[in-house]
C-alpha cells in the first residue's frame, strides 16, 4: 500500500520547523542517488505558505506546508516522458516522485509541469530539483521524513492510504485531477463576522438574532451576539449572501466568493431604546 501525507490546517500554527528540518537535511548536501544538494538560497522544498484572512478587527492567519504533492499522475512524469526522458522522473512502490539527478539534466520542462510551482531549475547544476520525500532516510529505516518528524502538532504526517479519513480530506484545487498523495484535513471556507451594537444606548447588544441567507433568500445558518455582541458563520463556503439582524431591522450584503469578510461594527439603534423610556 503506498503511503500519502495528511495535513491539518487546525494544527499548524506556523513554526516552520518543516521548513527549517528541509533546508538542514538538503542543503549543500547531496544525497545520490537519490537527489543533489538543495542550493542555499531560492530553492523551499517544503515552505509554509501564510495567508491572512478577513479584516481588522476580524483577523485570522491560516498556514499551509506546501511542497511536491507526489501525484499519481505527475505532470512532471508526462513532461519528462514528453521530452523524451521518461526516466528522468519515477514513482516508488510507496508513492513518492523523484527526480533523478542524472537523467533529468537539462530537462527544463519538468520546472514548468507543475501547476504547484514546487519544482525549482538548478541553473548550476541544470537540474529540476523537489522535495523527495526524504526517501533516502526511509530506505535506511526512518518511518517517517524528517519534516513530519520535526512537526510538533501532528499537523503533518504520513501515514497508509487507508488511514485517511476521506470524508473530511481534500486536495490542492491546482491538482484537481492528477491524483496528489497530499491530503488536507479542516481546509479553510469562509468566514463572515461582525459586532451588533446601539449607539443609542451606548452598548453592544447581546443577543441579537442573526441570520445568514443566500442568493435566494433562503436562511442557511443563524446564531444570537454573544456577550461582546459579536457573531461569526464560520466554515461557509464561497458564494454571496445577505446578513439579516433582527427579522430584517438591518440587512448588509456580504460577498465571500473571493475573502473572508469582517463587517465590523454595526449600529441597529432602537433595537431596545424604541421599546423602554429613559430616564
Amino acid at each position: 500500500m503506498s503511503k500519502v501525507f495528511i495535513v491539518d490546517y487546525n494544527r499548524c500554527n506556523g513554526c516552520r520547523n518543516c521548513q527549517i528540518v528541509c533546508k538542514d537535511e538538503y542543503c549543500e548536501q547531496p544525497w545520490l542517488p537519490y537527489s543533489e544538494a538543495q542550493p542555499l538560497t531560492g530553492q523551499f522544498w517544503m515552505d509554509v505558505k501564510e495567508t491572512v484572512r478577513g479584516q481588522v478587527p476580524w483577523v485570522r492567519i491560516s498556514y499551509r506546508p506546501t511542497f511536491c504533492n507526489h501525484c499519481k499522475d505527475a505532470p512532471c512524469m508526462a513532461a519528462a516522458a514528453a521530452a523524451g526522458a521518461p526516466e528522468a522522473v519515477y514513482q516508488r512502490e510507496d508513492g513518492l516522485v523523484l527526480i533523478d539527478p542524472v537523467a533529468a539534466k537539462g530537462v527544463h520542462g519538468i520546472v514548468e509541469a507543475c501547476p504547484l510551482n514546487v519544482v525549482y531549475w538548478n541553473a548550476e547544476l541544470e537540474l529540476a530539483q523537489k522535495c523527495t520525500g526524504c526517501a533516502h532516510l526511509l530506505d535506511n529505516g526512518w518511518k517517517v521524513p524528517r519534516c513530519v518528524d520535526a512537526c510538533p502538532t501532528d499537523a503533518l504526517l504520513y501515514v497508509e492510504e487507508d488511514e485517511v479519513d476521506e470524508d473530511r480530506a481534500d486536495v490542492l484545487d491546482e491538482l484537481a485531477g492528477f491524483h496528489p498523495r497530499v491530503r488536507f484535513y479542516n481546509t479553510p471556507r469562509r468566514f463572515i463576522a461582525g459586532t451588533v451594537f446601539d449607539s443609542a444606548l451606548d452598548e453592544v447588544v447581546i443577543g441579537a438574532q442573526v441570520c445568514l441567507l443566500d442568493a435566494s433568500g433562503t436562511t442557511v445558518a443563524e446564531l444570537a451576539t454573544d456577550d461582546m455582541g459579536d457573531f461569526k458563520f464560520d466554515q461557509i463556503e464561497k458564494g454571496v449572501y445577505r446578513v439579516s439582524i433582527n427579522n430584517g431591522r438591518k440587512t448588509l450584503p456580504a460577498d465571500v466568493t473571493t475573502l473572508d469578510l469582517s463587517l465590523g461594527d454595526i449600529d441597529i439603534t432602537s433595537y431596545r431604546s424604541h421599546s423602554m423610556s429613559l430616564p
